[in-house]
C-alpha cells in the first residue's frame, strides 16, 4: 500500500444555505400577529491549513469526497436555522492548490497558512426580514443560496533547503541516513527510493533541511522513470548537490556524464538554472571509486563546480560537505527578500460598475451575469407569485430592466441568469408599485398570466363534481320513472 501521495483531486461540496420560513405569528385573540419567520443559517465552508505534523495527501487519496454540512432552515417565532460546521482540511507545508486546467489558487508555504477553497451558501431570510413598509407580510421566503462545488488538484512540493539529485542507488538515501535523523530504506537496487525523504540537518548554529529526491535517469524531464512524479520536490530548494556513483559497473557510466545527464533534465524541467550546485562524489571507499573520483575532479572543478569525496560508509568528507551546504543556505537566505506580513487588500467597487453585465448571444437571447442577480434568482421561490414579483422588482432596481433595453430587446425575448430562462415583458414592472393582496399572490402577475389560481382550480374541481353528481341523479330518477311506466302498462 502507498504510503506517500503527493497529487490528488479533490471533490469538495460547500454546505447549502438553509431556507427561510414563511410564517404568520397566531395566538389566542391575535390571529395575525404579523410575520415571524427566521432565517436559514449559513452553509459550511471548505477550508485547508497547513500543519507541519502532515507530510503526505494520503488521506485525501482515499476520501477523495469533501462536503461540509448545510445550513439549517429557518423556523417561526423569529427562530433562525443553525449554520453548518466548517470542514478544515489538514495539508502538508508546500502544497498547491489548482483547478483541473493547472490554475494556481493557492501555494500553501508556512505552518497556520489558511485557504478558503469552497464557501458556503448564504442562508436564506424569512418573512420577518423580507417585511417593510408596503410589504407588512410576506407571504413568501427566501431559499438557501447552494454551496460551492467544485474539484481542485492538491500538488505537494517539498519545501526542502537542500536537494541531493542522482542516479539510482547513486547513494542519496545513504548520504541522509548518516547527515540527518532521517531512516530511509536502503537496498543495493535500482528505484529502492520511491518516495521523497525529508532529513534536518545540524551544523553549529545553523539547521537546515536536506530532500532525498528519487533517482533521475535519462528522460524523466519527459515522463521516464519515477522523475517527473518528483522533480517538483526539488523546485523549492535553494541548493543542488548531484550525487555521483564513483563505484557503478554499468557500462557508459562516469561521474561527469551522470552529471551532464541530471543537468540536461533540470533544464528540460525548468525553472532551476540559477540554483547553486555542488557535487559530491560519493562511494570513494571503494578503492576503484576513489581513483575515479581522483580523476574526475579536474573535470568537474573546471566546469565550476565545488568537488567533495564523500563515503556514507565510512563518514569520510561529510563535514566538509555538510559544512559547504550550511554555508550556501545562509548566503541563500541572506540574499532572500525579508519575509512581510501579509496585507489586507481593499479593493472597492468601481464608481460607474453596475454589478452585472448583459450579453447579447447569437441566437437572439440575452443572458445576465453579475453576483447579485444571480444570487437573487437562486434564492427565489418561483412557485410563488409574490416571491417572483419581488425578484422582478430587485431586478428592476439593480438596473437590469432598462439595460436590457438599451441593448436592444424586445418584448418576449429570452433572458437568462444563472439557470433560469425567462420572457421579457418590460412593461410588467416598470413603473408599478407593489400593491399588497393576498399572501403568496401579486396582481401584476396575475394581470399577465393566463394560468387559473390556486383557488380558482380547486372551485373548478367542486363544481365538476357538484355538476357530475346532479347528472348522476337526473339518471337515476329517469330510470325509474321508466320503470314505473312498464307497470302500468303492463
Amino acid at each position: 500500500m502507498a504510503t506517500f501521495v503527493d497529487r490528488v483531486v479533490l471533490h469538495l461540496q460547500a454546505g447549502d444555505g438553509g431556507h427561510g420560513c414563511a410564517s404568520i405569528h397566531r395566538e389566542k385573540f391575535k390571529p395575525f400577529g404579523g410575520p415571524d419567520g427566521g432565517n436559514g443559517g449559513h452553509g459550511g465552508s471548505v477550508s485547508l491549513v497547513v500543519d507541519p505534523q502532515v507530510t503526505t495527501l494520503l488521506d485525501f487519496h482515499f476520501r477523495p469526497h469533501v462536503k461540509a454540512d448545510s445550513g439549517k432552515g429557518g423556523a417561526g417565532s423569529n427562530r433562525d436555522g443553525a449554520n453548518g460546521h466548517d470542514l478544515v482540511l489538514k495539508v502538508p507545508n508546500g502544497t498547491v492548490v489548482q483547478t483541473l486546467d493547472g490554475t494556481v489558487l493557492a501555494d500553501m508555504v508556512g505552518a497556520g497558512t489558511t485557504f478558503e477553497v469552497a464557501r458556503g451558501g448564504r442562508g436564506g431570510r424569512g418573512n420577518a426580514s423580507l417585511a417593510n413598509a408596503k410589504r407588512k407580510a410576506p407571504g413568501f421566503a427566501e431559499l438557501g443560496e447552494p454551496g460551492d462545488q467544485l474539484d481542485v488538484v492538491l500538488e505537494l512540493k517539498s519545501v526542502a533547503d537542500v536537494g541531493l539529485v542522482g542516479f539510482p542507488s547513486a547513494g542519496k538515501s545513504s548520504l541522509i541516513s548518516v547527515i540527518s535523523a532521517a531512516k530511509p530504506k536502503i537496498a543495493d537496487y535500482p528505484f529502492t527510493t520511491l518516495v521523497p525523504n525529508l532529513g534536518v540537518v545540524r551544523v553549529d548554529n545553523h539547521t537546515f533541511t536536506v530532500a532525498d529526491v528519487p533517482g533521475l535517469i535519462p528522460g524523466a524531464a519527459t515522463g521516464k522513470g519515477l522523475g517527473l512524479e518528483f522533480l517538483r520536490h526539488i523546485e523549492r530548494c535553494a541548493v543542488l548537490v548531484h550525487v555521483i556513483d564513483s563505484a557503478t559497473l554499468e557500462p557508459g557510466r562516469d561521474p561527469v556524464a551522470d552529471i551532464e545527464t541530471i543537468e540536461a533534465e533540470l533544464n528540460e524541467y525548468g525553472g532551476l538554472a540559477d540554483r547553486p550546485r555542488l557535487v559530491a562524489v560519493n562511494k570513494v571507499d571503494v578503492p576503484d571509486g576513489r581513483d575515479l573520483a581522483e580523476i574526475v575532479r579536474p573535470d568537474l572543478e573546471e566546469r565550476g563546480y565545488r568537488v567533495f569525496e564523500v563515503s556514507a560508509a565510512t563518514r569520510e568528507g561529510l563535514k566538509e560537505l555538510t559544512y559547504a551546504m550550511a554555508e550556501l543556505v545562509d548566503a541563500q537566505r541572506k540574499a532572500a527578500p525579508p519575509a512581510e506580513p501579509t496585507r489586507i487588500v481593499i479593493r472597492p467597487t468601481a464608481v460607474d460598475d453596475e454589478g452585472f453585465t448583459i450579453t447579447a448571444e447569437t441566437d437572439g437571447s440575452f443572458t445576465v451575469r453579475g453576483v447579485r442577480p444571480e444570487r437573487w434568482v437562486k434564492q427565489t421561490n418561483f412557485d410563488n407569485d409574490e416571491a417572483v414579483g419581488y425578484l422582478a422588482d430587485r431586478l428592476a432596481r439593480l438596473g437590469v430592466e432598462d439595460k436590457l433595453a438599451k441593448a436592444g430587446a424586445q418584448p418576449g425575448d429570452l433572458v437568462r441568469i444563472g439557470e433560469r430562462e425567462f420572457d421579457w415583458q418590460p412593461t410588467l414592472y416598470a413603473g408599478v408599485e407593489f400593491t399588497p393582496g393576498n399572501r403568496g399572490t401579486d396582481v401584476r402577475l396575475e394581470a399577465r398570466s393566463n394560468r387559473a389560481r390556486a383557488a380558482e382550480r380547486l372551485a373548478a374541481r367542486k363544481a365538476r363534481r357538484v355538476r357530475s353528481g346532479d347528472e348522476v341523479g337526473a339518471d337515476a330518477s329517469d330510470d325509474i320513472v321508466d320503470i314505473g311506466d312498464e307497470d302500468d302498462a303492463e
